[in-house]
């Protein structure tokens, strides 16, 4: 159900929070076990565009269906307070996190890319997926990304959501004058 580019924009620029599935997402899905731990990688790139969002007012959370330190260590990082681990079934998570903070769902984007982010999907404000997300995400996601999930689609979501609620050439131009 993909929006057109006028529609798409309002949407972007309604946005008060952005909720990331994890594996898929912000990474590649790719586990790497071995020892005592599990690693993963996340892209530096999404890091930096979800600092950008949350300087500017957009509050960020993560859900993830696994429970990992991996998934914590980079939330910590990032300073995301929201980390909901082990959340099989999403939906009641993010609903009693926005009963929580008095946030209405139009207001919300959520980005996942498997069938388990179907039922938020389906009910929040704006749905994306990454470019390489399950067919049945991408067909219901008002938007797909060019880039797969991993490797830069959450920075790509940043980024328009800074453009449409126009802070992005603020941002740059904030930069532009520390030279």
């Amino acid at each position: 159900m993909p929006l057109d580019p006028e529609a798409l924009h309002d949407r972007l620029a309604s946005v008060r929070m952005l909720i990331l599935d994890v594996d898929g997402v912000l990474t590649d899905g790719g586990v790497y076990l071995g020892g005592r731990e599990e690693t993963k990688r996340f892209d530096v790139r999404d890091g930096t565009g979800i600092k950008y969002l949350m300087r500017s007012g957009v509050d960020v959370a993560m859900i993830s269906g696994r429970a990992s330190e991996a998934n914590a260590a980079v939330a910590r990082e990032l300073g995301i307070a929201e980390l909901h681990q082990n959340a099989l079934r999403k939906w009641p998570v993010v609903e009693e996190m926005l009963q929580r903070r008095g946030l209405e769902v139009e207001k919300v984007a959520y980005m996942g890319d498997d069938l388990m982010d179907l039922p938020v999907m389906i009910r929040v404000g704006l749905a994306l997926a990454p470019a390489d997300a399950a067919p049945e995400a991408r067909e219901r996601a008002h938007a797909v990304t060019d880039r797969p999930g991993g490797h830069g689609a959450v920075r790509e979501v940043a980024d328009a959501l800074l453009r449409a609620q126009g802070v992005y050439d603020d941002l740059v131009n904030g930069y532009l004058s520390r030279s």
